[in-house]
């Protein structure tokens, strides 16, 4: 491990991190503009970066007299649902053919017709912009060629095998950064005027189907290097919860390449051999409609070739096979498949980060500049939505350009900035046996897919928040022995950085858009009035993830059915996890599914705002509270404008109590803000016992009854319940409230005043699972130690058997079960007996288990055999019920030796009963 100050210190004008596509581009341009420029790459630029793959096409060559930038501009638009600064695509669009003539100056080729004109094919439905490059296995030997002519070495210093980890940050600029050797493991320090991130995508982030770390769609080495060092060097990040997924080859894990076969004649099909993509192809829309073909009756899918004429499958082998990805071929050979007998088996990749792809990137404008003065994006890593290669090349060539006019820093190097490198790249070398980073990195990405992977819901990404909290110990526990090792351990910091970006930018948009790229179950439509915004993400001076929803700026062109107006940022501030350690609130009784018609999907009820700074206001109420202050001291702050206010005054309240509190709780349930009625709800009943029943509570509760918010109206009546305020004929009318919860209050404040006609009538009712349980339960209680068989209330012991009589009928388990259990309080009866026997067989335990309740209030002579039988049921709790019972009749011989044979139960809490039973 080098020590700090045994550092490796460069220095130069334009420092350019990775040397794929962008940075290529961006130091030869640089340097043509007279900067010095180092090009930092982690492997080595002649076969790095995800070009280095080949490249089969350009997929927006905005070619004149093919296409035109405006019609390219609004396509990029449409397909990203309006959410682009087209300032940016437009440089892509204007810049492009220029970019395609440079490159062919250099030696790349791209396909030309008879006459020498470009042979741009339409593959888009609004444009034809792919250009196929038949010879473009070789497009990163030629540009490496070009950083190796005289000229440009004189100016362009490659230090390959080094790998940045930190950009550094002075005076509020970049002004180098902080890295190491990957083969020699020296600390590299460099001093630049200007720093340029090239990095590509973010494509180690999901974990692929195949569960092969390095088998990504995208280039494995691009980890998301550059999103992390952006992110730490306080530039901020857009677009992060719109994921890159694409189709691809099953189990190879490599593009289908529908760009290069539909020119072809080649196409999508589901099994049946039906296109049914009905979208574009620039589109999150268009996975979606793929996802669920493939997820349906219909799949898989297929790139369908086997219907070509052998020239065309000849001339996409020779494509596919060398120039896309030379080991396909021997995939499919290995398999027995030819294009010729058989169609291409497609299916979807794993998650990842990419602008070029999708629009999830450093935040630029259109010279690639982020918001960190002199610290620029470009490629796959800089936001500019569907960019591919020839944006790239073009932000590559404007950041080249821009970042050219610095010269190196004169400052001190940020020493805490160095520490913080040190750290993180050394810190596997103090405990080599500790997990090692496969394993680590496995566990991460794991993460990913379960929780994050689309579609997505508010608590899964909850749950991925924590998960990847907790990896922060066994990403810091990581052992290495090598230089290598090192490189790797710092790219699994890399990822977690940005799975939990990816998970806080996912909770923090609350709506669905660009189709399976940012699909949320919870909140399933798109909602431009509130979401037609970039959502922005940085780091805070605190350290945590902050946003901002900023407005999309207005159109430079004009795109029909989309309207960008400007407009001020909307701070968001930090994104806080939903609740998930329990399933639902702990003290509350589970709910019943609601059915949603058809094509519509359940969403949730938004939880409370987290509280803002305290202010003045705030601060001289609570500073009230240590004054016992009086309810007339209080009141201007219960009618305060601002809700926390009002919501502190309701806590200040409730720790005072002066007189009065009651009903100016019960008022509080009528307040416009639902944080406000909350608390005086939870205030209310935590006071219930020391309220006075005075007058003037009941009828602010009894006006709660009228109240929209469900919440106010359930602790409504569970006050009148407990003050004994109510009446049979104000509980009633709730028992057809709209809620679960309020119906559920009102069948208990019912029990109170013993209307078990009223609940009788209300047991077949109810649409609600857990009301009829509780329904069911109540007409149990209401007739509880009436010898005589009736109530206070007067009505027959047969109205409350009749009730439970149906409520054995119904279709629900637990509903029955809950029946059942009741007979075993009011009594069973000979007709309802037998139908207990009968259900001692039902096919849910809780159901036999009730039953055997049952029987224990019915005649020994028809109980007693049943629950014999039952002992041998091979649910414990069913056991337990059935020894439960027999000890009401152990008068009997036979229950008596029923018991006997229970006490070898193999449960012990079976075997305990029926031993104190005898």
């Amino acid at each position: 491990m080098p020590a700090l100050t045994d550092a490796d210190e460069i220095t130069c004008d334009v420092l350019v991190i990775g040397g794929g596509t962008a940075g290529t581009m961006a130091a030869l341009t640089a340097a043509e503009h007279g900067a010095d420029v180092l090009l930092l790459e982690k492997a080595h630029v002649r076969h790095s970066g995800a070009l280095a793959m080949g490249m089969d096409g350009v997929n927006n060559a905005v070619v004149p007299g093919r296409a035109e930038p405006d019609d390219y501009v609004a396509e990029i638009t449409r397909a990203n649902d309006g959410i682009v600064d087209q300032s940016t695509v437009r440089q892509t669009a204007t810049r492009g053919f220029a970019m395609v003539q440079r490159l062919e100056s250099y030696g790349v080729k791209f396909e030309k017709d008879e006459h020498g004109e470009y042979a741009v094919r339409r593959v888009h439905r609004s444009g034809s912009y792919v250009l196929p490059m038949p010879e473009g296995k070789d497009v990163k030997k030629v540009l490496y060629r070009q950083l190796r002519r005289r000229e440009m070495r004189e100016r362009i210093r490659i230090e390959n095998r080094v790998m940045p980890v930190r950009v550094l940050t002075a005076a509020g600029r970049a002004v180098g950064a902080a890295g190491f050797n990957t083969r020699t493991g020296r600390f590299v320090t460099v001093r630049a005027g200007a720093v340029i991130l090239a990095t590509g995508a973010a494509g180690r982030l999901g974990l692929p189907a195949s569960g092969y770390l390095y088998g990504t769609y995208e280039n494995p080495t691009n980890a998301g290097d550059g999103y992390a060092m952006a992110y730490h060097a306080g530039a901020e990040l857009t677009g992060i919860e719109c994921f890159q997924i694409n189709p691809l080859i099953k189990d190879y894990n490599g593009p289908a390449c529908a760009y290069v076969a539909n020119p072809f004649g080649g196409y999508q099909v589901n099994r049946h051999g039906e296109r049914f993509v009905d979208s574009d192809y620039w589109s999150g829309q268009m996975m979606a409609e793929f996802a669920a073909e493939v997820a349906s009756d219909r799949g898989p899918v297929y790139l369908k070739l086997s219907h070509l004429p052998e020239e065309s499958v000849s001339a996409l082998e020779s494509i596919l096979h060398s120039t896309e990805r030379p080991t396909r071929g021997t995939f499919h050979s290995g398999r027995g498949h030819d294009y010729r007998t058989h169609d291409i088996e497609m299916h979807i990749s794993e998650i990842g980060l990419c602008g070029g792809h999708s629009a999830s990137g450093v935040r630029v404008d259109d010279h690639a500049r982020t918001t960190v003065p002199r610290l620029y994006a470009a490629g796959d890593l800089a936001c500019v939505p569907h960019n591919y290669m020839i944006g790239a090349f073009v932000f590559g060539d404007l950041a080249g350009a821009d970042a050219a006019q610095y010269r190196p820093f004169e400052g001190e190097l940020p020493l805490d900035q160095l520490q913080e490198a040190h750290e993180l790249v050394y810190r596997p070398l103090r405990h080599p046996d500790g997990p090692p980073q496969p394993q680590v990195e496995y566990k991460l990405r794991r993460f990913v897919n379960d929780y994050v992977a689309p579609p997505k819901s508010g608590a899964r990404l909850s749950l991925a928040l924590e998960a990847f909290e907790r990896m922060r110990a066994d990403i810091a526990a990581m052992g290495a022995r090598t230089p290598h090792e090192l490189m790797r351990c710092a790219e699994v910091s890399f990822i977690r950085d940005c799975a939990e970006m990816a998970a806080r930018a996912s909770l923090a948009r609350t709506e669905s858009r660009w189709g399976l790229y940012h699909d949320r179950l919870d909140h399933p439509r798109r909602d431009d009035a509130s979401w037609f915004h970039h959502l922005d993400l940085r780091k805070s001076r605190t350290g945590a993830m902050e946003f901002t929803a900023r407005p999309v700026a207005p159109y430079l062109v004009p795109v029909d059915g989309l309207t960008a107006v400007g407009g001020p940022s909307r701070h968001l501030g930090e994104v806080h996890p939903e609740q998930v350690a329990t399933a639902g609130a702990r003290e509350a009784a589970p709910v019943a599914l609601r059915l949603e018609p058809a094509g519509t999907r359940p969403t949730t009820r938004p939880g409370p705002d987290p509280d803002p700074p305290a202010t003045p206001r705030l601060l001289e109420l609570l500073a009230l509270a240590e004054d016992e202050p009086r309810l007339s001291v209080l009141a201007p702050y219960l009618t305060d404008p601002e809700p926390t206010v009002r919501r502190t005054a309701v806590t200040v309240l409730t720790e005072t109590v002066p007189p009065g509190t009651g009903p100016a709780l019960a008022a509080a349930l009528a307040d416009s803000d639902a944080g406000v009625r909350a608390a005086a709800a939870a205030s209310l009943r935590e006071l219930v016992e020391t309220l006075d029943a005075e007058p003037a509570l009941r009828d602010g509760l009894v006006a709660a009854l009228s109240e929209a918010d469900p919440v106010a109206r359930a602790a409504a009546l569970d006050v009148l319940r407990a003050l004994r305020l109510g009446d049979t004929g104000l509980f009633t009318g709730s028992l057809s409230d709209a809620d679960i919860a309020v119906r559920i209050a009102a069948v208990r404040a019912l029990v109170s005043v013993d209307a078990a006609g009223e609940l009788a009538r209300a047991a077949g009712a109810d649409p609600s699972r857990e009301v009829r349980v509780t329904i069911a339960k109540a007409l149990a209680t209401v007739t509880a130690g009436q010898s005589d068989g009736t109530t206070s209330a007067g009505p027959a012991p047969e109205t409350v058997l009749s009730a439970l009589t149906g409520l054995i009928d119904d279709l629900d388990a637990l509903v029955r079960a809950a029946a059942y259990e009741a007979l075993g309080t009011t009594g069973c009866p000979a007709p309802l007996a037998a139908r207990a026997r009968t259900a001692l067989s039902d096919p849910a335990w809780q159901v036999r288990a009730g039953a055997a309740t049952a029987l224990s209030r019915a005649a020994p002579g028809l109980a007693v055999p049943g629950l014999a039988k039952a002992l041998a049921d091979p649910n414990a709790d069913v056991r337990k019920a059935a020894v439960t019972a027999l000890a009401r009749h152990r008068a009997a011989d036979d229950a008596r030796a029923a018991l006997a044979t229970a006490t070898t139960d193999p449960d012990a809490d079976v075997r305990a009963h029926a031993a104190r039973a005898l």
